[in-house]
């Protein structure tokens, strides 16, 4: 007798618990269609035809289910601004360029044999190198210091000390 009662009981548990799941479900579903309702975008250029479902609760027509959907970016997840936006910005925050445009073929070896001579006969790291350059307004990541003194060296005009990673001017040139 107690074991029927308490199976009575349980099955009474979970038809309660059935309801209940069942009216938040169902409440949950309701609100989700309002949010989404009123999300959709309102076009007042073209009128959209009820898709044979009627019109929603709150009176506004939904938009046909086959309209071509406005295709998503998939390569690249960043949108950007347009290429005339991006010109002007880069433009105006970027300090390595002079504002005549790109620097002449040979400029870097030019600046760092300069700085080289002025330290003469000192030998210079790269990291004193770049130092010096950010003092004039030029901002020069180290491969391009290390290749720009690869160049001297080819025209004999700097000279590495030793397997140091300092640099002396030569004026063997």
């Amino acid at each position: 007798m107690a074991d029927e009662a308490l199976t009575q009981l349980h099955a009474q548990i979970d038809s309660i618990r059935r309801q209940a799941y069942a009216e938040g479900y169902a409440a949950a579903m309701k609100r989700i269609h309002e949010l989404a309702s009123q999300s959709l975008p309102q076009q007042s250029e073209k009128p959209t035809a009820p898709n044979g479902s009627g019109s929603g609760e709150n009176g506004t027509e939904r938009p046909e289910p086959n309209q071509a959907a406005i295709p998503l970016r998939t390569r690249n997840a960043v949108r950007r601004p347009p290429a005339k936006r991006r010109a002007a910005r880069s433009a105006a925050t970027d300090t390595r360029r002079s504002r005549r445009g790109r620097a002449k073929r040979g400029a870097n070896a030019q600046m760092i044999q300069e700085i080289l001579k002025k330290a003469a006969p000192r030998a210079v790291r790269q990291a004193e190198i770049r130092r010096s350059l950010e003092q004039r307004g030029v901002l020069l990541p180290y491969p391009s210091i290390g290749h720009a003194l690869g160049q001297l060296k080819a025209r004999k005009s700097a000279k590495q000390v030793g397997k140091s990673g300092t640099w002396r001017y030569s004026a063997a040139a």
